[in-house]
């Protein structure tokens, strides 16, 4: 099989591999030219102004003729306009008979008043501001090396730096979304509801604004300049830091229902395969933990907006369609006072791989959200109040997205990704599936899932949806590891913060 067609209606097919010109594609095609793999190839004559489909969308308009055979790159494309977002229908294709999960429990963490059980038992020390990242990073290193091996029951204790917290408009109406995303974070459940919090002592940032009242004491709060030097401040940090291990030392797996897990599902590094491959397994895969009573949010505003007619037909009622116009027409207004749209999304990297444009690519895209009714819209950081599918707004940039998800109570991450990355968080473990199995074949140590058997006809969406629902629960219930866990490939994290840095 040299090309793949998604929909009967596109007028476009991908390359399977790279394609010599002369190259026989069947039905009387052949290529006219050189088709680098997972590029877009005409099924026919196509003249200028032509609009090109694949998906069954119109990914833009053609600037000049092309032959059937002949190769459909990204600078003969006209982008379409975003879909209008007044006038959304919502709730015209609700789907029901979502499948049944062949299990529906794992072994997790509760936590005491939060919806989501963990799937790692982390201690989480959160900053004020990142003056202090330096001297806590120096403590953790002790603490992992004296204090970590004496509880073993925790898995690891992450520093949570981050760059916010002084030279801030604190008080200006977008931070907070910065603000509210460490208040989050910091109860992400994997942290077992154990606070500690290290500030300095001058930032504009202060504790108030992340704890309750409640909160605020020496047990949670630990302030470096009210400590004398170096060494002082680092014991202090230790001793604080063993009576939370301690704690966390306490807790124990058990059995808890799907409904008390949060599956986070990203992609990064996509490619044309992407929306035939990864995504769609991890879609099949994310029906299959709703339809259990699970939570899954996926994300990246600039990813789904060229797909939201279709997300606003599942919406579950109006409330739920007017969320997610009103997500989308602020980040519409927040790239359009940046002086950019939606078409500075696509990467290099996307564009060698065979994406077009963000049109294409949110069409991939939109496929790792299954078929469940959306129940929630959320915005940056926020965490939910319904259980099912959820659409966390973020931006599309991994490590945003990723800090995003963790503050909103996620506590695994799916990664799909045609042309590769490291990408992990330490918060959390990061499922990798790979678009290709070239990608596999290259870095068989960083992915975890191969996709691509579904390109090469060896199996098809659901089996690999199944193998990865599966590969989620066993990791949510600590039976597997993850390679980018096993390797500590941590990114750090990365906030969204849309307002002034005076």
């Amino acid at each position: 099989m040299r090309i793949i067609q998604v929909d009967e209606r596109d007028n476009t097919a991908i390359s399977t591999a790279d394609l010599a010109p002369g190259t026989p594609m069947g039905g009387g095609l052949f290529a006219r030219s050189f088709i680098p793999q997972g590029h877009k190839i005409a099924m026919a004559d196509l003249p200028e102004g032509s609009p090109v489909v694949r998906y069954g969308a119109v990914l833009g308009h053609l600037m000049q003729p092309v032959q059937a055979g002949g190769l459909i790159s990204e600078t003969m494309l006209r982008l379409p306009e975003s879909p209008d977002l007044d006038g959304l229908e919502f709730g015209t294709d609700i789907v029901t008979d979502l499948p049944e999960p062949p299990v529906s429990v794992f072994e997790g963490y509760p936590v005491e008043g939060s919806p989501f059980g963990g799937t790692r038992n982390i201690l989480g020390i959160m900053t004020t501001v990142q003056c202090v990242a330096g001297v806590l990073n120096s403590a953790v290193q002790r603490m992992r090396k004296e204090l970590l091996p004496l509880y073993p029951a925790v898995d690891d204790i992450v520093p949570l730096n981050h760059p916010y917290g002084c030279g801030v408009a604190i008080d200006a109406p977008d931070a907070k979304i910065p603000i509210r995303t460490l208040r989050n974070l910091l109860r992400n459940p994997n942290f077992g509801g154990e606070l500690m919090v290290v500030g300095l002592g001058c930032e504009k940032l202060t504790v108030e604004r992340l704890l309750e009242p409640g909160e605020i004491s020496g047990e949670n709060v630990l302030m470096l300049q009210d400590h004398k030097g170096f060494v002082t401040m680092t014991d202090a940090l230790l001793e604080m830091a063993e009576r939370k291990l301690r704690c966390l030392n306490e807790r124990r797996r058990q059995p808890l229902p799907l409904s008390a897990l949060c599956v986070g599902m990203q992609c990064g590094g996509s490619d044309a395969f992407s929306g035939i491959t990864a995504n769609p397994a991890a879609g099949y895969a994310s029906d299959l933990l709703v339809s259990g009573g699970a939570t899954v949010m996926f994300s990246e505003v600039t990813e789904v907006r060229d797909g939201v007619r279709q997300l606003a037909a599942r919406c579950t009622d109006g409330s739920v369609g007017r969320r997610l116009a009103e997500e989308m027409r602020w980040y519409d207004d927040y790239l359009r006072a940046g002086g950019v749209d939606r078409s500075a999304n696509p990467t290099p990297g996307n564009k060698k791989g065979g994406l077009a444009n963000i049109v294409e690519k949110a069409m991939g895209s939109i496929a790792k959200s299954g078929r469940s009714p959306l129940a929630e819209v959320l915005s940056p950081g926020e965490q939910p109040s319904k259980r099912g599918l959820i659409y966390a707004s973020t931006p599309a940039s991994d490590m945003v997205c990723g800090t995003c998800q963790l503050a909103s109570g996620m506590t695994l991450q799916v990664f799909m990704t045609g042309r590769g990355t490291p990408y992990g968080l330490a918060a959390a473990p990061v499922i990798k599936v790979s678009s290709r199995s070239d990608l596999k074949d290259m870095w068989g140590d960083l992915i975890d899932v191969d996709a691509g058997v579904i390109a090469s006809g060896e199996a098809g969406i659901r089996e690999v949806g199944e193998l990865l629902f599966r590969e989620i629960v066993d990791t949510a219930s600590g039976r597997k590891r993850p390679w980018a866990e096993k390797y500590r490939l941590h990114n750090d994290l990365c906030l969204f913060n849309p307002a002034p840095i005076t």
